[in-house]
C-alpha cells in the first residue's frame, strides 16, 4: 500500500544558502534510519544522529525514517524542528522532546527600559542567535505577521526551544503570539518556558486582553514560572477607541503600542510620513497609558535605509510621550537609542528638579519650587525616570542621589555615548 503526503511530515528550511538552520522529513513506519547532510558531518555527524534516535525515542517514533538536510542548526533548533515533523506527520506520544534547559526565566520587570524592541522572525534562528550583540532593550520572537501561515506550527516549537536554551543576554524576551484562539495555543506552549513579556496583536477590548491575561496566569502557576507582563497592539479604529480599557483591562499590561500598517488599512487610508493619518490614534494611545500608568511605546519605522527620517520619526515620538519604538533591523538600534537619550540639558534640569524635591522632603515642607517655578509629583516623576536613564547610560558623572549630580559637560561627548548605546 502507498504512502500519503499525511504520513510524512516536514519542518525547517533546506537549499546552499540556509544557515544555522536545518530541514527533517519523518515518515513513521518506514525506518528506521537516519539520512544525514550536513556542512559539519565530520565533527558533529554522530551527535546529530544520536540527537534525533534520542527525540524520536522520546516521541515514541523509533520505527520512522528521517532526512535531515542540515546547515549547521544547533541542538535546540534540531530538536524543533525533529518535533514539528513528526507532529505534522500526525504521529508522537503526549509528551514533548525538550532540549536541555540552559537559560533559567527571569522575573519580568515592570517599570524597565523599552526604548527598542527588535522583532525576529520566529521561524528563522539565525536571526536569533547574535541578536543580543545588537543590543536592543527587548527582543521580541515573532510567532504572528512575520511568519507564513503554514509554518505557524513549526515556528511555534523553534520559540519554545530557544527560550529553554538560548540566552539573550540582558534584553527583555518577548513574544508575539497571533490572535486568538491560535494565540491561545500559542501560549500553551511559550508560558511555561518563561517569556518575560506577550504581545497581543489586534487588541481591540478589555475582555480579549484578560483571556490572554488569565490564560498565561493559570499556565505560569501550573509551570512554576512568573507570570509574563502584557503589550496589547493596538492596530484597528475600535482597538484606538478603547485604548484605556485595554491598558486597564488587567494588571500584567505594562505598555501599550500601536501598529500603524493595520490601523491606517482599517482606516482605509495611506499611511504616510508625516502620519496626520494617525496622530489622533497615537496622542490617545499615549494619553492612555500615562493615565492607566503604563508604558506607551510607538510603532516600527519601516525603511531601514533612511537613517534621518527614523531619527526624525523617533524624535517626534519622543515629543509626544513615547518611551520606545518598535525595530525591524539592527541597524535601528543605535539610532533609536540615541533619539531617545536626554541632552546634557534636559539632564541638568531634570537633576535640579530630583534634588530639589529631595532637600524639600527632608525639610518637611509641602510646597518646593525651582526658581520661580512650583514643582509637583508628576514634573518630578517625570524628573526621576530621566535622571535613572541618564545613570543608566553613564551620561550623570556622579551617581549619589543626595548631591554632586552633573550632566557631562561636553555635548560632543554626549552625543558619542549615545551612538555606543
Amino acid at each position: 500500500m502507498s504512502r500519503t503526503t499525511q504520513d510524512i511530515g516536514e519542518a525547517g528550511h533546506r537549499g546552499s544558502e540556509v544557515r544555522s538552520d536545518c530541514w527533517i522529513r519523518v515518515e513513521p513506519g518506514a525506518g528506521p534510519g537516519v539520512k544525514l547532510t550536513s556542512r559539519v558531518e565530520a565533527f558533529y555527524g554522530e551527535s546529530i544522529r544520536a540527537l534525533i534516535e534520542a527525540g524520536l525515542t522520546a516521541l515514541e517514533v523509533p520505527d520512522a525514517a528521517v532526512t535531515i538536510e542540515d546547515g549547521g542548526a544547533l541542538p535546540w533548533v534540531i530538536a524543533a524542528r525533529l518535533e514539528a515533523a513528526v507532529r505534522a506527520a500526525g504521529a508522537g506520544g503526549p509528551e514533548p522532546f525538550l532540549p536541555e534547559r540552559t537559560v533559567e526565566p527571569r522575573r519580568p520587570e515592570r517599570d524597565r527600559f523599552r526604548r527598542s524592541r527588535l522583532y525576529l522572525p520566529g521561524n528563522t534562528p539565525k536571526f536569533m542567535l547574535n541578536a543580543a550583540l545588537h543590543a536592543p532593550d527587548g527582543i521580541i520572537l515573532d510567532l504572528e505577521d512575520s511568519v507564513a501561515p503554514g509554518r505557524k506550527a513549526e515556528a511555534r516549537y523553534l520559540v519554545r526551544n530557544a527560550l529553554r536554551a538560548h540566552d539573550f543576554g540582558a534584553c527583555e524576551v518577548m513574544v508575539r503570539i497571533n490572535q486568538s484562539p491560535l494565540g491561545l495555543t500559542d501560549l500553551d506552549m511559550i508560558v511555561p518556558e518563561g517569556p518575560e513579556l506577550i504581545l497581543i496583536p489586534k487588541a481591540e477590548d478589555a475582555a480579549g486582553v484578560r483571556e490572554v491575561a488569565e490564560t498565561a496566569g493559570i499556565l505560569a502557576v501550573n509551570a512554576n514560572q512568573p507570570a509574563p507582563l502584557l503589550m496589547p497592539i493596538i492596530e484597528s479604529a475600535r482597538g484606538a477607541w478603547f485604548v484605556y480599557e485595554i491598558a486597564t483591562a488587567h494588571e500584567q499590561v505594562a505598555a501599550l503600542t500601536i501598529g500603524l500598517e493595520d490601523y491606517t488599512a482599517d482606516l482605509g487610508v495611506e499611511r504616510t510620513a508625516g502620519g496626520r493619518e494617525s496622530f489622533w490614534a497615537r496622542a490617545r494611545l499615549v494619553n492612555a497609558a500615562r493615565a492607566a500608568a503604563v508604558q506607551a511605546i510607538d510603532t516600527v519605522f519601516s525603511d531601514v535605509d533612511d537613517a534621518e527620517g527614523l531619527q526624525a520619526s523617533v524624535a517626534e515620538a519622543r515629543a509626544l510621550g513615547f518611551e520606545g519604538k518598535g525595530c525591524i533591523h539592527p541597524r535601528q538600534i543605535g539610532i533609536v537609542h540615541q533619539t531617545f537619550a536626554p541632552g546634557p540639558e534636559e539632564i541638568d534640569k531634570a537633576v535640579a528638579i530630583v534634588q530639589a524635591w529631595d532637600v524639600a522632603r527632608e525639610r518637611g515642607e509641602g510646597v518646593v519650587a525651582l526658581g520661580s517655578k512650583m514643582i509637583d509629583p508628576p514634573v518630578v516623576a517625570r524628573a526621576e525616570r530621566i535622571v535613572k536613564l541618564a545613570r543608566a547610560l553613564d551620561l550623570i558623572a556622579d551617581a549619589p542621589r543626595d548631591g554632586g549630580l552633573t550632566a557631562d559637560d561636553g555635548r560632543e561627548s554626549d552625543t558619542a555615548h549615545s551612538r555606543e548605546v
